[in-house]
């Protein structure tokens, strides 16, 4: 077994070893998410925390960790007898963001439970991580499966397998710990909420900082063994110190006026449901008994708050995550215990750096304060899938016929834009797809494992063998050969590319402004349906892709907030390029299917015959047959219908952006490349 990074070696990150450190005192608090950009050293920190819970009892020879003291009485491997029992390290358990609904929650044998009725089951990772740490790197990009298995263990502390009638049930509470990157895309609020804790790490810009992150982080790469040695003590202490705020919790009391202010400050920002109070709550219990007091006080309900709320907070991926302090402080102020002690000790949350970290000025390659971690060279904040690194800035006004960004106008629900026929690309809510999870359309004999039995197929090829298998009782005698898999259609997520029309011809400002309040509510319900996005601009003599694809619909609404207007049309660039961008994009990823939206009025100019160019363009993206949709911002009395030829040309529809509307009288959008039609 490889020698993990102590976790009181790590420089700085404060917030995030106290947020960890209190979920080990309290397992209760229910989890971190951590936040962050690549090459933070987020999953090292997280890693580090396995080697300080302190060991479990379990029942021997039990596979689903059951505890001596309280076995589970619908344990598969039980009934189990009281027993003293065995003492075993706290598991960390990762789940790999491609595995498969089998491994997370175990395999249930079906030829055995049709055959002979027996439930031979294999435990998944939900088992394994049974009274310790489930760990999942990259949890933002884990499919809409698995998420919501994973949110049904949480909410019910156990994990249910079910095949045909045949069903298995074991025990799942377990510490849910994620780290992610902003930049490929946000996780679902019903995700969000169940995560306790959340915290933003970043890298240090200081120096002196960075270079004792790097020294560490090579002493440890060359004796991985003896740089544990050396943190040995610190790691002990602390060790001592989480068993000592454990036993301490359960004195520590949550007086009225606490919970009054905890319900206070959840009121005060607006948080959707109780968790939130219930979480603060269990927070700031935690942060008392890690102090070593018997009380709570404001201090902690403030570090609670800061901790609990920042990411219950979001109701799109737009909103920026984060607390007004000031307003926190002023609602903490007001439902004051008059008799609460303002200083809470030099152990407290607010001394010591990262809620009393063991000092480490005694340890042999400590700096006096580091405030950064060691930048661990792990493949999962390598980088990131989204095929971008930064992307360009958008260009600021540059000329005399060119105007400032303008700022884009509410957004509102869209109608269903999806692309016809039946895809096979990654899980998703917008288009039909052949998937994993959906509704049964039919069967097939298995390719490997199988993993959705279909049963009327599967008795329907067993049946006329009966007799020949020399059947004799009531059971169905299946065969290997007999077993039918459930072929099911659901949904699947696109590349959706905006192609964005930023001329003079665009530059009114109230138009712009609904311009761009309609591409900000087509992100929006791109990210609800779970798509990547990319972002083409064009204006003056050229085209531009602002933002290359990615899952991260935020950026590309930060792109589109910062985009002037003015100039000439050139639509032909436009198009080529996303022609070239979707080229590429295919030899990526061939399963998800691009739907290329274009806004603009429709008029080309500039160059020669600038209209056919742009026409040409477009059959270009026909003749590829990508689905695609124009939406019409050609506005005043007499209108042209450029926007409308435009959408014949390249095979798609057409939509004005009134009719983009979800609560809209016109009725319009289904298939993105259904029948044409002219913008009226």
């Amino acid at each position: 077994m490889s020698t993990r990074y102590p976790f009181t070696a790590v420089v700085g990150m404060d917030d995030l070893r106290l947020a960890l450190l209190l979920n080990a005192v309290s397992p209760a608090v229910g989890g971190v998410l951590v936040r962050g950009e690549k090459g933070t050293a987020k999953s090292t920190a997280v890693r580090a925390l396995a080697d300080l819970l302190p060991e479990v009892a379990v029942v021997a020879g039990c596979r689903f960790s059951c505890d001596p003291a309280a076995p589970d009485p619908e344990c598969p491997d039980g009934p189990h007898e009281s027993g003293p029992g065995t003492a075993r390290a706290a598991r960390m358990v990762e789940l790999p963001v491609g595995a498969s609904e089998d491994r997370l929650v175990g395999a249930l044998d079906i030829e055995r439970a049709l055959g002979e009725g027996v439930k031979s089951f294999e435990p998944g990772l939900l088992a394994d991580a049974h009274r310790g740490i489930l760990y999942v790197d990259e949890v933002n990009l884990l499919h809409d499966h698995l998420i919501d298995l994973l949110l049904d263990a949480a909410a019910m502390g156990s994990s249910y397998v079910e095949r045909e009638g045949v069903s298995v049930r074991h025990a799942a509470r377990f510490l849910l710990v994620g780290t992610m990157n902003p930049e490929e895309g946000e996780l679902r609020p019903q995700l969000l909420d169940r995560f306790g804790l959340t915290v933003e790490v970043a890298a240090s810009r200081e120096p002196e900082q960075r270079v004792e992150v790097v020294r560490r982080r090579l002493a440890y790469d060359d004796d991985p063994a003896g740089f544990a040695a050396r943190w040995a003590d610190d790691e002990g202490a602390l060790r001592q110190r989480i068993v000592a705020a454990r036993e301490l919790l359960p004195s520590v009391g949550l007086g009225d006026a606490v919970l009054l202010q905890i319900a206070a400050t959840c009121a005060a920002f607006e948080v959707d449901g109780m968790r939130a109070d219930i979480v603060m709550a269990r927070t700031a219990t935690a942060l008392a008994a890690w102090a070593g007091r018997t009380e709570v006080t404001s201090e902690d309900v403030r570090q609670a708050a800061l901790l609990a709320l920042p990411h219950r907070r979001r109701r799109n991926p737009f909103d920026a995550p984060g607390l007004d302090q000031d307003k926190l402080d002023e609602t903490l102020e007001q439902f004051k215990n008059e008799d609460d002690d303002p200083d809470p000790g030099p152990e407290g949350p607010g001394g010591g750096g990262g809620g009393g970290v063991p000092p480490q000025g005694d340890s042999p390659e400590d700096p006096a304060e580091s405030p950064e971690s060691p930048d661990a060279p792990e493949s999962s904040d390598a980088s990131d899938d989204s095929g971008s690194m930064e992307p360009p800035a958008s260009p600021a006004p540059s000329g005399p016929g060119e105007r400032a960004a303008v700022k884009a106008a509410e957004p509102f629900r869209t109608k269903m834009l999806s692309v016809p026929g039946l895809g096979e690309g990654a899980a998703g809510r917008r288009s039909r797809a052949r998937t994993d999870h959906g509704r049964t359309t039919g069967s097939r004999r298995p390719q490997g494992a199988l993993t959705k039995l279909h049963l009327a197929a599967t008795v329907q090829a067993a049946a006329p063998h009966q007799r020949a298998r020399g059947r004799s009782g009531r059971g169905l005698v299946v065969r290997r050969d007999d077993l039918r898999q459930a072929t099911r259609e659901g949904r699947e997520g696109n590349l959706v590319l905006f192609v964005v029309d930023a001329s003079g011809s665009m530059a009114a400002r109230q138009r712009m402004s609904a311009v761009k309040g309609a591409v900000l509510s087509l992100l929006l319900d791109a990210y609800q349906r779970r798509d990547k996005v990319g972002l083409i601009t064009f204006r003056g003599k050229d085209a531009e892709l602002a933002l290359p694809p990615t899952s991260s619909v935020d950026a590309a609404a930060a792109r589109l907030e910062s985009l002037p207007t003015g100039g000439r049309t050139p639509l032909a660039a436009g198009l080529l390029k996303a022609h070239d961008v979707l080229r590429v994009e295919r030899l990526r990823d061939p399963s998800r299917r691009p739907l290329l939206v274009v806004v603009t009025d429709g008029r080309a100019t500039g160059g020669p015959e600038p209209v056919a160019l742009g026409a040409r363009a477009a059959r270009l993206h026909a003749g590829e047959g990508t689905a695609s949709v124009v939406v019409d911002c050609e506005s005043g009395m007499v209108r042209l219908g450029l926007a409308g030829e435009l959408a014949r040309e390249l095979g798609g529809t057409a939509v004005t952006l009134d009719e983009l509307r979800a609560d809209s009288i016109a009725g319009l959008v289904k298939d993105a490349t259904g029948t044409s039609r002219r913008a009226a």
